[in-house]
C-alpha cells in the first residue's frame, strides 16, 4: 500500500462524507467540521503511511490553499445575504467590525505578550491573525441560501455572516502592522506608520471597495440584463460562474494592491443586489457552498492530522490557556461591549458575542506573515497556537451552535422579529 493509494481513498471517502454529514448532524450538538477534525486527528495517532505535514516548510502551499478556501467562502457569504446594504440595516456588523475587531486585536496582543513574552511584533501578529471570524465552520450560525425576501434573516445569523464577510479583509492592516514592526526590529519609532495608515489602512481598502462595487455591478448587468443571450448567464444557470467572479475580483484587486478579501465579498453583495429575487443566486451560492465544503473538510482533516502527529509535541499549557481565553473571554466580552444599546434582545446579543468562530482565515494570515522576515524564531510555536485555537473553536462553537440557534428560533416563533428597521 503506497501513500498515494491511501490519499486517493481518503479523498473519495472524504468527499462522500462531506455530502452526507451535514444532513446527518443537522440537529445534533456537533458539526461536520468537528467530524473531519477528529478523523484527521485519528490518522495522526495511528501508524498509517500518511505524508508528513510541516506547515512551516510548506508555507507557500498552505498560504494558497487556505487563500482559495477563504475567497470562495466570502463569495458564498455575500451571495447569501438577502438584506440590502445600509448603515442602519447593517448596524450589527458595523458594531462588531468597528469595535469588537480592534478590541480583540488589542486584548489578544496583550495576552500573548503576557503569556509568552514574545516580541511585540509577534504578539501583534497573533492578535491580528486570531481576530477574524469564520462562520463557515458552523453552518447553524450563518445565513442560509438566498431568498427573495429582504427581511427574512434573523439578526444573529445576519450579523455573524456579514461580520465574517468583511473582517477577513479588515484584519489585514493589523497583520501588515505586525510585519512592518518586525521589519523595523520591533522599534515603534523606526516603522513607517504614515505609509501604513495612508496606504495599508485607507488606500487598499478603498481600492477593494471600488473594484468590488464596479465589478459586481458589471457582472450583475451581464448576468441579468445583457441584450445578448450568450452574455446573460442567468438564463443558462451555470454555477461555476461564481468561481469566475471570485477569482476575477480577487485577482484584479490584488493586482491593484487592494484587499482582495474585501473586494470578493463586496462583489458578491453587488451581484446579489443586481437582481435580488432571481433564482440564479441560489445556483451560484449552491456551487460555492459545495466547493467551500470540500476545501474546508480537507483543510480541517489536515489540521487534525497535524495537531495529533506533530503539534501535540509542541503543545504547552500557555498555548491552551491563551486559546481558551480568546474563545471564552476576549471575544464574548468585546462582542458584548460592541452591542451596548443595540436593538436586539440580550439572548441575541450573547449569541452574536459568543459565536465568533476562528477558522481558515487565521491559517492563511499566519502562512502569509511567515513569508516575511521577523517571525522565524517563533514559527513552530505560532502554528501550534493558531491550530489549537482553530481546533478548540471548531469543537466548542460546533457543539454549542445548534442548541443555541435552535433555542433562539423557538423563541422567535412566539415574538416579533428582532431585525432592525
Amino acid at each position: 500500500m503506497s501513500p498515494a493509494d491511501l490519499v486517493f481513498t481518503a479523498l473519495g471517502l472524504g468527499a462522500l462524507a462531506a455530502a452526507v454529514l451535514p444532513r446527518l448532524v443537522r440537529r445534533m450538538p456537533f458539526s461536520m467540521p468537528m467530524v473531519f477534525l477528529a478523523l484527521g486527528a485519528l490518522t495522526g495517532l495511528l501508524p498509517l503511511p500518511m505524508p508528513e505535514l510541516d506547515p512551516v516548510a510548506d508555507r507557500a502551499w498552505v498560504e494558497h490553499v487556505t487563500e482559495i478556501c477563504v475567497i470562495v467562502s466570502l463569495m458564498g457569504a455575500g451571495l447569501a445575504l438577502n438584506r440590502p446594504f445600509g448603515l442602519r440595516s447593517w448596524a450589527g456588523p458595523w458594531r462588531l467590525l468597528g469595535i469588537t475587531l480592534p478590541l480583540t486585536v488589542a486584548a489578544t496582543t496583550a495576552l500573548t505578550w503576557w503569556f509568552f513574552d514574545w516580541p511585540v511584533a509577534t504578539a501583534l501578529l497573533v492578535g491580528a491573525l486570531l481576530a477574524p471570524t469564520d462562520p463557515v465552520l458552523a453552518a447553524e450560525v450563518r445565513v442560509g441560501e438566498p431568498t427573495d425576501e429582504d427581511d427574512d434573516e434573523d439578526e444573529v445569523r445576519f450579523t455573524l455572516t456579514a461580520e465574517a464577510g468583511l473582517n477577513d479583509g479588515l484584519a489585514f492592516p493589523f497583520v501588515l502592522a505586525a510585519i512592518a514592526l518586525a521589519g523595523a526590529g520591533g522599534v515603534w519609532a523606526e516603522a513607517d506608520w504614515g505609509h501604513w495608515f495612508g496606504f495599508d489602512v485607507v488606500a487598499r481598502a478603498v481600492i477593494a471597495v471600488v473594484i468590488g462595487i464596479v465589478l459586481g455591478r458589471l457582472l450583475g448587468w451581464m448576468f441579468f440584463r445583457a441584450e445578448s443571450a450568450s452574455l446573460r448567464l442567468s438564463e443558462h444557470m451555470e454555477g461555476f460562474v461564481a468561481l469566475a467572479a471570485t477569482f476575477l475580483s480577487y485577482g484584479l484587486t490584488e493586482l491593484a494592491h487592494g484587499y482582495g478579501f474585501v473586494a470578493v465579498f463586496v462583489t458578491a453583495c453587488a451581484v446579489r443586489a443586481a437582481e435580488r429575487g432571481h433564482g440564479y443566486h441560489k445556483v451560484l451560492h449552491g456551487f460555492t457552498e459545495q466547493i467551500e465544503r470540500l476545501l474546508t473538510a480537507a483543510l480541517l482533516f489536515l489540521l487534525g492530522h497535524y495537531l495529533a502527529a506533530t503539534g501535540v509535541k509542541e503543545l504547552t499549557w500557555p498555548v491552551v490557556l491563551l486559546a481558551l481565553a480568546l474563545i471564552l473571554v476576549v471575544r464574548p466580552v468585546t462582542g458584548w461591549i460592541a452591542q451596548f444599546g443595540f436593538v436586539t434582545g440580550p439572548r441575541e446579543r450573547v449569541v452574536a458575542a459568543v459565536f465568533g468562530l476562528r477558522g481558515i482565515g487565521s491559517l492563511f494570515y499566519l502562512a502569509y506573515a511567515l513569508g516575511h522576515h521577523g517571525f522565524e524564531g517563533q514559527a513552530k510555536e505560532l502554528w501550534v497556537l493558531t491550530a489549537t485555537t482553530v481546533a478548540l473553536s471548531v469543537v466548542l462553537h460546533g457543539a454549542g451552535a445548534t442548541p443555541a440557534i435552535r433555542r433562539l428560533d423557538r423563541l422567535r416563533e412566539v415574538r416579533p422579529s428582532d431585525a432592525p428597521p
